[in-house]
Formats: structure tokens, C-alpha cells, sequence
């Protein structure tokens, strides 16, 4: 089996970040997204790995390489335009061969592993395998509709009218069979190549495909709100290790990370977060549900729920909640910021006053 992970989006509902930045590249607990889809990928034993690309390519070959530091081998198939996820399929198809894979959306979180479907893939082996879980709104997302012995009927992107909760996340399990059905189907109204359209060609046609609903934790990190809810959960599975400084006027509470090379002076940490390598905290308090990334400065400063990304530096602001700080943005304040909120991009200089 071979994995094709889709990386090729724009991310416009995570800017001002993905106009510098992969939106697959945004650290969740301490790791790029990629990076834990890129585990779970090898958790169920495979190695070659095509990740389609679009205009980020570059900074995403530079994170990963060949792949060899994780035990992948990765190669790099460039997307000229998100044309759909079918069309990833097409542009994927002599990477593929004739080879099972599992496609994977690399902005989609599930820490608690895929495991499990995969093992269901390889005993039934259907042509298609889909990962659902239930959702409170349906109609943002493509929906798997059964029968009622638990077949699919039919799997329709986001629908006006939905006649199931059952959402399609971002992990498929498929055969060969798939390249027929990709080269059978038109673009939709908004001009793409659906992989729904493309799985109900299959079902169609009476090509087996089946769903497994997903009962753990599962996020699309495409906006910054769904980034920090995501962060905070994954950080609650949080164990301490404390590999940096921490001077004897600091306290600490809760399970809490400091990496190595991380100096924390004179301030409290209440876990759980993650304190990067290189960073200096001083003279404050970081609560829950934080990630300082590596090497920034955060001094005279108050800060919780929030996403500090890597050479950020926070002077003199207090009661910063909920905000994300890009690379290297430097955000200060002459008076008391109590109660506000940020969202500040790469190498960007915010002065904030009452």
C-alpha cells in the first residue's frame, strides 16, 4: 500500500498565516499538522508516500526532504492549480500504479490514529473505504448516505438539503479501481474533479465501497478558530518533560514541556503547554492550551489559548487570549492589553495600547 497526502491548498481561511506559511505547516502540540498525519501514516506500516504540492511546495520539501528522518520514502507530485480532490488522484496515477493507497488530507488532525480502518481495508478490501463521523451541520461537508443494511446509497458534497449526519473526513482507503472512475467523471459546478463524484461512479457501477465511522477526536485545522481548538485538545494529552532551565523564582503547574535550550525566569507555567527550544520566558505567565514555538522571546507578558509560531516575540502585554503571533512578529505594549485578542502575521510588528 502506498499513502497520497494532499497538500496542494491555499488555506484563505487561515490567513494572514498562509500567505507565508502552508497552512499544513501550522504547528498543532509542538508539530506541524503534516507531521502527525505524517505519523499516522507510518503507524500502519507505510512507507512510500506522494504528497501533492502546490505554490508551498518548497518549504514543505524543505520540512520533510526524502522523507528518511520519519522511516518514509517521499516523493513530490506538483499540483498546478486545487482542481479537486479527484484531480489529485490524476495527477498522482503514475505514482500510484496499480497500488492500494490510502488518501489523506494534510490539514486533517486525528491523534487518535488510523489504525483500525486500515485493518478493516485489508481484510474486506472494498475499492473504496471512507472514513465518516457523525457532525451537527452536515451541509458544510461531503455526506455518506446508507441504505438501511449500512450500504452506501450515496455520498453527495455538501449537500442544501443533507439526509445523513454522516460527514466524510479526510481519510480513503482505495483500490486501482479509483483511476477508472476519476477519468469517468466531469468537473462539478465549482469547476472541480469531486472524489464524491468519483466514489459514487464506483457505487454506481457496483464496485464495493464502504464506510467506518470514526469515533475519536478529528479536526480540519482550516481556520484559526477550529487551529486553537484543535491545539488545545491535543495539548491535553500532554505529558511534562523538562528539558530546559527553569530558575528557582519560576513555578510550575500542571503537565508542562520545555524543550531543550528553553530559559524560563521569574514567571509561572500552568500546563498544559509546550515551551520551545531556544525561548526565553520571563518575568510571566503562561497558561493553558499555549505553544511557544522555537526560539521566541516572551517577557513582562500574560498568555493564554494561544499560538506563539517559531522567532515571536511578546513584550509587555497582559491578558492575551485566544490570539496567534506569526514567525518572527514582534507585538509590544506601553499599558495593560488585558482581554485582547490577535491574529498577527509572519514578521509583523503590532504596538498595543488601551
Amino acid at each position: 500500500m502506498k499513502a497520497l497526502v494532499l497538500s496542494g491548498g491555499k488555506g484563505t481561511r487561515l490567513r494572514p498565516f498562509s500567505h507565508s506559511l502552508a497552512k499544513q505547516l501550522v504547528p498543532i502540540a509542538g508539530a506541524p499538522v503534516l507531521v502527525h498525519v505524517l505519523q499516522n501514516i507510518r503507524d500502519i506500516g507505510v512507507r512510500e508516500v506522494g504528497i501533492i504540492v502546490g505554490d508551498n511546495g518548497e518549504e514543505i520539501m524543505e520540512l520533510l526532504g526524502d522523507g528518511s528522518a520519519m522511516g518514509l520514502d517521499i516523493a513530490y507530485l506538483h499540483q498546478e492549480a486545487p482542481l479537486g480532490l479527484a484531480h489529485c488522484v490524476a495527477v498522482a496515477a503514475d505514482f500510484l500504479g496499480d497500488d492500494d493507497f490510502v488518501m489523506y488530507l494534510g490539514d486533517n488532525v486525528l491523534p487518535d490514529g488510523i489504525e483500525a480502518a486500515a485493518r478493516d481495508f485489508a481484510e474486506h478490501r472494498p475499492d473504496g473505504l471512507v472514513l465518516v463521523t457523525k457532525v451537527a451541520d452536515p451541509s458544510q461537508y461531503g455526506i455518506a448516505e446508507l441504505g438501511a443494511d449500512g450500504s452506501v446509497g450515496a455520498l453527495v458534497e455538501k449537500p442544501a438539503r443533507p439526509r445523513s449526519d454522516l460527514a466524510i473526513i479526510g481519510v480513503y482507503f482505495l483500490t486501482a479501481a479509483v483511476h477508472d472512475a476519476v477519468r469517468a467523471i466531469r468537473p462539478s459546478r465549482r469547476g472541480e474533479l469531486e472524489i464524491t463524484d468519483a466514489l459514487q461512479h464506483m457505487v454506481d457501477e457496483g464496485r464495493p465501497v464502504t464506510v467506518r465511522e470514526y469515533t475519536g477526536y478529528w479536526a480540519d485545522v482550516g481556520s484559526v478558530d477550529a487551529l486553537l481548538a484543535c491545539n488545545r485538545t491535543m495539548l491535553e494529552r500532554l505529558t511534562s518533560e523538562v528539558r530546559g532551565r527553569i530558575d528557582a523564582a519560576s513555578s510550575v503547574h500542571g503537565p508542562v514541556v520545555v524543550e531543550a535550550g528553553a530559559e524560563i525566569a521569574r514567571s509561572h507555567l500552568e500546563g498544559p503547554l509546550i515551551v520551545g527550544s531556544g525561548t526565553v520566558v520571563s518575568d510571566s505567565w503562561i497558561g493553558p492550551g499555549t505553544v511557544v514555538g522555537h526560539g521566541c522571546a516572551v517577557r513582562d507578558a500574560e498568555l493564554e489559548e494561544s499560538l506563539l509560531l517559531d522567532g515571536a516575540n511578546v513584550h509587555g502585554v497582559r491578558g492575551l487570549s485566544g490570539s496567534v503571533i506569526g514567525r518572527g512578529a514582534e507585538v509590544t505594549a506601553p499599558c495593560d492589553g488585558r482581554g485582547t485578542r490577535l491574529i498577527v502575521g509572519d514578521h509583523s510588528r503590532v504596538e498595543v495600547a488601551a
